[in-house]
């Protein structure tokens, strides 16, 4: 067994965590290049945490033009065992309320063009998402977020549209009908990139609107998002505190630790060199 390291991944109205010991600021190279900012590092209770603001600091860049591939492995260099990420979503249920938390156990997704794996030609995986949360976490993230006041809807399927408009009424009806319970622009390829590189993955989606489905209420814009946006950060910021003060001081291991060993399917003789060199930090444990 080993200790937590927390990567905490940030969305929109989560640019930061208070609360770190000994935190500093860590640029981290990639050979897919840039994640979406520095790092902030540094350790609370028993685990270390990497805090990585998903749209920068300033909110700056476009769900479409999210390195995810950059972000994860940065995360993996820096020996992040966990990944926890924090999303704004708007609701397709009538029970999940704007300012109503879901941790989330399944995805749907809608996105187009965005890198979706670190493997490919010369070196060709295939993953197992019929899972693609880690159960633990998630567990861990719901418990945490119902102590920080947060209504807490465990489970449910996050819709993952490219954006950045929003849904039309058609769209959103459409998913409805599908059975997604939350829609955003940014857990997907994220999610599928994380179990690549062998992070367990949990994400907690925060309501900020009825998208724009519900009959005789307004269709989402940004100034209504903004308005809910402080309200959920509060009680973002107590949840990660509650989870990362609550772990127990030794983290036992996960399937996900290992789940390339059945991913795999390139013969070493066949491996392109090149792509090997960009993937050491991704699955060297796994292709030593």
């Amino acid at each position: 067994m080993a200790g937590w390291h927390i990567g905490i991944i940030g969305g929109s109205g989560l640019y930061d965590v208070e609360g770190i010991e000994d935190g500093r600021w860590v640029e981290v190279d990639t050979p897919w290049g840039k994640p979406s900012d520095a790092i902030y590092t540094g350790r609370i209770g028993h685990a270390r945490v990497a805090f990585l603001p998903r749209h920068g600091r300033g909110h700056r860049i476009d769900p479409s033009d999210l390195n995810a591939r950059a972000n994860i492995d940065a995360l993996k260099r820096l020996g992040v065992t966990d990944v926890l990420a924090v999303s704004s979503v708007g609701s397709l249920a009538e029970e999940r309320a704007p300012g109503t938390f879901s941790v989330v156990d399944q995805f749907v997704d809608r996105t187009k063009g965005r890198p979706s794996s670190f493997f490919g030609t010369g070196m060709v995986a295939h993953v197992s998402m019929a899972d693609p949360v880690c159960p633990r976490l998630s567990a861990l993230a719901a418990d945490a977020a119902g102590a920080a006041g947060a209504t807490v809807h465990r489970g449910g399927t996050y819709l993952a549209m490219e954006g950045p408009q929003f849904s039309t009424r058609a769209e959103s009806n459409l998913y409805r009908q599908w059975g997604c319970d939350v829609i955003g622009m940014t857990a997907m390829p994220e999610a599928k990139l994380a179990r690549e590189a062998e992070l367990p993955y949990a994400l907690v989606g925060m309501a900020t609107d009825y998208d724009c489905w519900r009959e005789g209420e307004e269709a989402v814009d940004v100034a209504a998002v903004i308005r809910q946006l402080s309200a959920n950060a509060v009680k973002a910021r107590a949840m990660v505190l509650n989870l990362l003060r609550g772990l127990p001081a030794e983290r036992s291991a996960s399937p996900i630790d290992t789940c390339l060993d059945a991913a795999l399917i390139t013969a070493p003789s066949a491996r392109d060199p090149a792509l090997l060199a960009k993937l050491y930090a991704i699955a060297g444990r796994a292709l030593d």
